[in-house]
């Protein structure tokens, strides 16, 4: 359980205090609770002091948890809480078996915690790292319903169905980023080695060059003469761009350029759409209420941008407006997930409609990466044909020259 420094009104005056809780969300509700309503919520100074205490540089070579260790240990906790074992000797169980090292140690750390007594997503919520603040917000909601193993069940489907997800994506990329690295690195060969062995022989001739093949030889003198200072130019540029990236700003118009990038925009946009109902799908079947279920969807997307516009869901709906009303304020979905939804609403089944909703995005993101090879692949052609046309021109117009030159004597 987490300590977090507040500011507040109650009854129309300032109040500042501490107050423990797992998340800022569960302090929001506690503060509610009380009357107190919340202004300012942050980890406190005393927390924050713990975190830089138990900084060890040897967590640097430690492989982080992946979706797929992440999804196991659910998979596993679901079958053992089903089965009837208690938590202790469960958690104490998969700390044994799991191959991930850092999910290793934090197993054994909650273990520890639950044997002085602490609740399951108390001593969960210590490790931010690894278990997110949905995954934390769903055992916490298990553990109060009595439904446990309904919750880990939830996780894993959820892990399993991102992890998919993922890895269709990184096999679609993986053939046009292997072309584009094989571009590049022929570029460099040809301007360090091929083209100044032919930019001598040229210069024995003493005639005009046609400009392709002054192209050529300019740049292969730069690539000669100035590689360092190419080198540091690039590192610096990726450096400054990650930089910025990185910052709050940088994500935030990065998140919202992604989207918009030609062929690979609209398979990103309705990935994240994806993960943004099956996650909020899952929270409300699990008793999540809708405002808290928003806030921690809006972190599960991985994406800034559509992160603020489902924030500005959840604060229409805090207007007392209804969840269609606000889906279609914030632009995101299609006229078909719109109607989905308002059925869902009419019903009383929206988490189920948003399960339909991230089913059909599932198959249109899939379909979308199996052609994707394909649509790419005349972009790719063009460039490496422009490529050779410009080396062509380059090196067989001067000889083409030359060879006139000595039939004409």
């Amino acid at each position: 359980m987490a300590n977090f420094s507040y500011t507040g009104k109650l009854a129309g005056r300032e109040v500042s205090g501490t107050v423990d809780a797992i998340n800022e969300a569960a302090a929001a509700d506690n503060l509610i609770k009380r009357n107190i309503t919340p202004l300012h919520i942050e980890l406190s100074k005393t927390n924050k002091a713990k975190t830089n205490q138990n900084f060890d540089v040897s967590q640097w070579f430690i492989p982080n948890v992946s979706l797929e260790d992440l999804g196991m240990f659910s998979r596993q906790m679901y079958s053992l809480v089903k089965a009837g074992i208690p938590i202790v000797r469960a958690m104490n169980g998969l700390a044994d078996t799991t191959n991930s090292v850092r999910l290793k140690q934090a197993l054994q750390k909650v273990n520890t915690e639950l044997e002085k007594g602490r609740a399951l997503s108390a001593a969960l919520a210590a490790h931010p790292k690894i278990f997110s603040r949905l995954f934390i917000s769903m055992i916490n909601v298990g553990e109060n319903t009595g439904k446990l193993d309904e919750a880990f069940l939830l996780l894993s489907e959820y892990f399993e169905k991102e992890q998919s997800t993922r890895k269709q994506i990184k096999s679609a990329m993986r053939y046009p980023m292997f072309v584009l690295l094989a571009i590049v690195i022929a570029i460099f060969l040809m301007n360090l080695f091929v083209i100044p062995t032919f930019a001598a022989m040229f210069a024995k001739f003493n005639s005009e060059l046609p400009w392709t093949t002054q192209f050529l030889v300019g740049s292969s003198n730069f690539f000669v003469h100035h590689w360092p200072l190419l080198i540091v130019a690039i590192s610096a540029c990726i450096f400054t761009i990650k930089r910025y990236v990185n910052s709050r700003s940088g994500r935030y118009k990065w998140d919202k350029i992604k989207l918009k990038i030609p062929i690979v925009g609209s398979i990103i946009e309705r990935s994240t759409l994806s993960r943004f109902a099956r996650s909020f799908a899952m929270m409300l079947q699990s008793g999540v209420p809708l405002t808290q279920a928003l806030n921690l969807v809006a972190e599960s997307v991985d994406n800034a941008y559509m992160a603020d516009k489902i924030l500005s869901m959840r604060k229409g709906i805090e207007r007392g407006e209804s969840l269609l009303r606000t889906a279609n304020a914030s632009n995101l979905f299609t006229p078909l997930v719109m109607q989905m939804i308002a059925v869902g609403e009419e019903t009383g089944q929206v988490d189920t409609m948003l399960t339909e909703v991230a089913d059909f995005y599932d198959r249109e993101v899939d379909f979308d990466l199996k052609s994707l090879t394909a649509k790419i692949e005349p972009i790719l052609i063009t460039i490496v044909a422009g490529m050779v046309l410009i080396l062509a021109l380059g090196i067989f117009m001067p000889m083409w020259n030359m060879m006139g030159a000595i039939k004409g004597r």
